[in-house]
């Protein structure tokens, strides 16, 4: 098996037509809509990388689903090209017809040949769908996608979150993922060779209570928004640890 096979099974092409009308029901709990929380995560991790006085031009969108965060990547790092990478044939085919442009392009995982020349590995929710046997070899295929020094932006939703659980038990294709807390995200990322640079907890407030979100930022820290990011860097040469 190959490491692009290893990255998850292809169930999501029977999602592919509804995947986002059935993402958009779930999250309609939070009186928010996907774009949001895309933005409010990209817009996070471009602030994150200016602190680090990081301007990645080479993005990868790992389990890119529709596309739909390849032109808000390209947008907000203002980056020269954005590839999107999934198991599911048909969400890529929904991806290059709704978003492929003279610099995004989408792929089949197994299409793409890892060459250490991206900058920053953007990935969403991912994780969770990958059978725990199968993460490591995802981990490795990310590695090995990166340049030496490159960036891992790794987002997944925050299983102590009560409102997330909710959320996820909406959604078809949630409904049976294992999570991963933000401990064992951090755990998985270190035994594969990437130096943790920080980990930060977003999403706190619905729209309903929006009058508050101007605090989330100081309280990122804090375990309890509704997704959490761990960035991470690749170090200089080496290879992936197994």
């Amino acid at each position: 098996m190959t490491k692009s096979q290893s990255i998850a099974s292809q169930g999501f092409n029977q999602y592919a037509v509804d995947y986002d009308r059935m993402l958009a029901d779930g999250v309609a709990l939070s009186g928010e809509g996907q774009d949001y929380f895309s933005r409010g995560r990209i817009a996070w991790l471009k602030d994150c990388c200016q602190k680090l006085h990081q301007a990645p031009q080479r993005i990868m969108d790992f389990g890119c689903g529709t596309g739909n965060a390849a032109p808000l990547l390209l947008d907000e790092f203002r980056a020269e090209s954005i590839v999107g990478v999934d198991p599911s044939r048909k969400l890529i085919e929904r991806a290059n017809c709704d978003y492929r442009s003279d610099r995004i392009t989408f792929l089949h995982s197994q299409d793409y040949l890892p060459q250490g020349e991206i900058d920053l590995v953007y990935c969403n929710g991912v994780f969770h769908h990958i059978p725990m046997w199968r993460r490591v070899m995802a981990m490795q295929y990310v590695w090995h996608t990166l340049r030496p020094g490159g960036y891992f932006a790794f987002w997944e939703n925050n299983p102590w979150n009560p409102g997330t659980r909710y959320v996820m038990s909406r959604i078809p294709f949630d409904r049976d993922a294992v999570t991963l807390t933000a401990s064992e995200a951090t755990g998985l990322l270190q035994s594969s060779g990437f130096h943790i640079l920080r980990k930060d907890f977003l999403f706190i407030f619905p729209r309903a209570m929006s009058l508050f979100r101007w605090i989330e930022p100081y309280l990122a820290g804090f375990p309890i928004g509704g997704q959490y990011l761990v960035l991470a860097r690749k170090s200089g040469g080496g290879t992936a640890h197994v």
